[in-house]
Order: C-alpha cells, then sequence, then structure tokens
C-alpha cells in the first residue's frame, strides 16, 4: 500500500469506531495499551473504539482513557462470563448503571466454545484464551460451560432479565460465542424485551459458522451482523463468503470491526485500513465501506435514542 492510498483510506475512515478489539491491560499479551491506541485514532482523525476484556467490565478503565486522551470515545463493555458471574443481571444493571454501551453475552465460557465443541469441530489451533481456561479447569473450580438454554431447552429466566436489564440502559446486545441456535433464541426474546441495539457476533467465525440465510433472518430480525478483520486474515474462513454475505445481508445491517489485539497478527489501524483496502478492492463503494464501518458503529455505541 503507498503512502498516497493509505492516506486516502485513514480520510474514508474519518470517524471511525472499532467495536470489537483486544488491548492491554488483558490477561493475555497485547500489541498496544488502550492509551496509546487512543491517542492514535485521535491523530488519524478516528472516533474511537470498545474495551473488550473477556475478564473484566471495562467502563471505568473506558472512562479514565476518553478523559485522559482529549478528542478520543472509548466505550466500555462487559462480556457475561464466569468471571463476572456468567448471566448475572446484577452486574448487567451495575454495568447499564455506570454507562457501559456493549454487553456481551460468553465468550471464553460459552458451551460452545466448550472443549468438546471445539474437537467437533475439527479446530486445531486453539484460541489465546484456551491456556486460561484449561489452568481453571485444572485447578476444579470451574462452573459449568454456559448455554443460555435450560435443561428443558428453554431460555434461562436469568437471561430474560439480563436482556431486561440491555433493554433499560440502552445498551448493545452482542452474542459473544453462542451456537447458531442459542443467537437465533435470544435474538428473538431481546426483540420482545424491548432491545433496541443487537450484533451479532463475528457471525462466520468457526464457533458460529452461520449461513447466509440465517443471517439473513437475524437481520430481519433487526440484528447487525458482524464481520471481524482477524476471521478471514487468519483463514478461519474465505474473504469470499464474507463479501457474499454483505451483499446477502446488506451494508445497512452489517458492521465490521477488527477483532485484533493479538502480537501475532496486524496492528487495530493497519488491519482496518486494509479491511477497507478489501472491500474497495472487491467493488463496495465508498459509501458502504464508510457505512459498515464508520456508521453503523456509531449507531451501535456512540448514538442515544
Amino acid at each position: 500500500m503507498s503512502a498516497r492510498e493509505r492516506e486516502g483510506l485513514i480520510r474514508l475512515l474519518a470517524g471511525a469506531i472499532d467495536i470489537h478489539l483486544h488491548i492491554e491491560p488483558d490477561l493475555i499479551e497485547r500489541s498496544t495499551d488502550d492509551l496509546s491506541l487512543a491517542r492514535e485514532f485521535v491523530a488519524l482523525g478516528w472516533r474511537g473504539f470498545v474495551l473488550k476484556s473477556h475478564y473484566f467490565p471495562t467502563v471505568e478503565r473506558a472512562k479514565v482513557v476518553s478523559a485522559a486522551v482529549a478528542g478520543a470515545q472509548v466505550f466500555g463493555a462487559v462480556a457475561l462470563n464466569h468471571a463476572v458471574g456468567g448471566f448475572n443481571p446484577v452486574a448487567v444493571d451495575i454495568a447499564g448503571r455506570a454507562g457501559t454501551r456493549v454487553v456481551w453475552l460468553p465468550t471464553v465460557d460459552a458451551a460452545n466454545e466448550a472443549p468438546e465443541k471445539q474437537a467437533a469441530r475439527g479446530e486445531r489451533h486453539q484460541p489465546f484464551w484456551s491456556r486460561i481456561q484449561a489452568e481453571i479447569r485444572a485447578r476444579g473450580y470451574a462452573p459449568e460451560p454456559l448455554s443460555v438454554f435450560d435443561e428443558r431447552g428453554r431460555l434461562r429466566a436469568e437471561v430474560r432479565s439480563c436482556l431486561a436489564c440491555v433493554a433499560e440502559y440502552d445498551m448493545v446486545l452482542a452474542t459473544g460465542h453462542l451456537a447458531r441456535d442459542e443467537i437465533l433464541a435470544v435474538v428473538a426474546a431481546a426483540r420482545e424485551t424491548g432491545v433496541k441495539r443487537i450484533v451479532v457476533t463475528h457471525a462466520l467465525f468457526p464457533s458460529q459458522a452461520l449461513s447466509i440465510e440465517d443471517q439473513q433472518r437475524l437481520a430481519g430480525m433487526g440484528a447487525y451482523i458482524e464481520g471481524c478483520y482477524t476471521t478471514f486474515y487468519t483463514n478461519k474462513c474465505p474473504w469470499e463468503k464474507l463479501f457474499a454475505a454483505i451483499r446477502a445481508v446488506g451494508p445497512e445491517r452489517t458492521v465490521l470491526s477488527s477483532d485484533l489485539g493479538q502480537r501475532s497478527n496486524p496492528t487495530v489501524v493497519n488491519g482496518l485500513l486494509d479491511f477497507a483496502s478489501r472491500l474497495l478492492a472487491e467493488g463496495f463503494t465508498r459509501c458502504e465501506v464508510q457505512r459498515m464501518l464508520v456508521d453503523n458503529p456509531a449507531r451501535l455505541v456512540a448514538e442515544r435514542g
């Protein structure tokens, strides 16, 4: 990529918000920290990002970074893994009161990510967080993996309580690493509960691998379908599947993010620039690229009402 092309892409993504990335501080070594990335975004004319952690609520940190870096908008989140009590409506209520913007349903502790499920999918490369999960299990105090369904196959009451909290505080509900049937059930229940902002997390990641038909169905239910750069950069899914899904769902219901921060992958900024470049090369218009990387993320996390 030439310097001129890079500058053009930076301008194209003016005001960008990355709703899904992993940076320091974290339990896993990351390629940058939140303060440094905030300064980099401001220097580029980009708006900000959501702080994602599999283990910790990040709203307090997000407020500190936003205050420390003039012009940066950094948003807090919480993932409903065992570290915060799983499907814990108290954690979600407190998150909402504190100004959290995104609530991820279980990721590392999702039943869909249990070792036997990963093996059944034929996953050869374990995710970065799998070592931590294995160590916790080996110590004998890890609770059972989390499914939104109870023993009768119905949505758990505590899940519905969490959804009610998300709706009350107008937060974004993201489906995390749930399985297909869980995603469909949760999105339907969230809409019934009054949740207005829903993201189907990395829909083409191997543990989700939603069909185009499922993605269209979920988009029709009011959800945004997320495509994450790392899913395709690391060959977990071909780029062609993403492009086909975007065309089927439509840019108006697609939101794109990096899911970067791993030391073995490109930087967040370089990943987002490469993402935009690939989309343009595939024939998506500049307005469509802006819609998916700038406008839709802002509608989800930065706009109220």
